[in-house]
């Protein structure tokens, strides 16, 4: 499994607002949030990024997960104040477009089914063709293993990686 980072919890559970710089998508925005607010939240509720979804509310299923500085992390379990100074990335702000190679996978390879855990998915499989660009089936496996999907695709999402990866190596997005 990719390690999926964790921030030192800095904030307190007094609910005080705090005003928070982050850099979301490439774009800097300024937020007043409850200091013990996680990502999650401030992504869905105050910025309307709705692709990071909320499941388990502990940090184990991966339906939640960004990029922080390239690294998968888990949005509902991260204080957004923590964040200041990251470069987070959302599914929103992979390639609004859909070109991403990951994303042109998951297209061809039809990978969603109630699509539910995708924007988890995606991004840590960004992160693993970034971190290793040509990965095993047991690579895959294991660095996928920290994102549930309920509906079984893994077979599906083992394949869309390894077109991704092909597509990454110059195929311009052809098999």
């Amino acid at each position: 499994m990719l390690p999926v980072a964790t921030i030192p919890q800095t904030h307190t559970k007094n609910g005080s607002m705090s005003n928070v710089k982050l850099t979301i998508n490439g774009s800097t925005v300024d937020l007043d949030v409850p200091s013990d607010m996680p990502l999650l939240w401030a992504l869905r509720d105050k910025l309307n990024l709705v692709g990071t979804k909320y499941s388990c509310g502990i940090g184990v299923c991966g339906s939640c997960t960004v990029l922080v500085n390239g690294v998968p992390m888990r949005s509902c379990v991260m204080p957004a104040v923590s964040m200041a100074g990251m470069e987070i990335t959302t599914i929103e702000g992979l390639d609004p477009a859909g070109e991403h190679p990951v994303q042109k996978a998951w297209n061809d390879e039809d990978v969603p089914q109630c699509g539910y855990c995708q924007a988890g998915q995606i991004l840590t499989a960004t992160a693993l063709l970034r971190q290793n660009p040509d990965p095993s089936d047991e690579d895959i496996d294991s660095a996928m293993a920290g994102v549930l999907c309920r509906c079984g695709t893994y077979p599906r999402i083992r394949k869309a990686i390894k077109r991704a990866a092909g597509y990454k190596a110059g195929s311009g997005g052809k098999s």
